[in-house]
């Protein structure tokens, strides 16, 4: 359990070197499992001269899904995410530690009373700041709710959401000649044949696969506690 009662979720990653796709699609695939508005902050767009790239490869994901460059530290920068902010909205943030969501509240929020740390030049990655979560009043009358930067987000019953993430995979695989196609060597593989002709990257098929066998194990432990 990670919040409640969130209606938008901002997923945040910085435009630097520990920028990851994989991370993106897991924090997505949350958002879609629950049925919460995720929006995509890209922050850091003042330390790079390529933040278009890296809204790029966000929107590759998911082509409707919204994607935002600010300068955490810019108000102005900032401002388009007020639309989320408003009076009876309630937003929680999402990301790893040093992407800079300390740093995004404090603008928010129109003060600087939150402690922010910096990034190590050598990778990009930072330290926990927050080590707790808070609720946050804005300015347009909102709730914020800030997180500690996750190490690590496991999922576990998220079928749903890997569908609605990786929706266009499933859509090609149903033209696989064989139903129970494992999506390998098998005849016939509609998504083999999606990755030879340029359709489907290898690269985000290995990351389905992945999250699809990490969602059954996980799931399957959670069932066995239950009882």
């Amino acid at each position: 359990m990670i919040a409640a009662n969130v209606d938008t979720l901002f997923i945040v990653a910085s435009c630097n070197q520990d920028f990851s796709v994989a991370r993106l699609e897991r924090y997505l695939v949350l958002a879609r499992e629950v049925g919460v508005n995720p929006v995509v902050v890209l922050t850091k767009a003042d330390l790079t001269d390529t933040s278009d790239a890296f809204a790029a490869a966000a929107r590759a994901i998911d082509s409707g899904l919204r994607v935002e460059i600010v300068n955490s530290r810019d108000p102005a920068s900032v401002s388009c995410l007020a639309a989320w902010c408003g009076k009876g909205q309630t937003v929680a943030l999402l990301g790893s530690s040093g992407v800079g969501k300390s740093t995004l509240v404090n603008t928010l929020r129109g003060s600087d009373d939150i402690a922010t740390q910096p990034i190590r030049a050598t990778d990009g990655t930072g330290r926990h700041t927050t080590t707790g979560r808070e609720m946050h009043r804005l300015k347009g009358g909102g709730w914020l709710l800030d997180t500690p930067g996750m190490r690590e987000l496991q999922l576990a019953d998220a079928a749903t959401g890997i569908a609605e993430v990786f929706d266009d995979i499933l859509l090609v695989a149903q033209d696989c000649r064989f139903s129970d196609c494992a999506h390998g060597r098998e005849p016939g593989c509609a998504v083999q044949a999606a990755i030879s002709g340029g359709t489907l990257t290898s690269e985000r098929v290995d990351r389905w696969r992945r999250l699809s066998a990490e969602d059954g194990v996980d799931a399957a432990f959670s069932t066995k506690r239950r009882r």
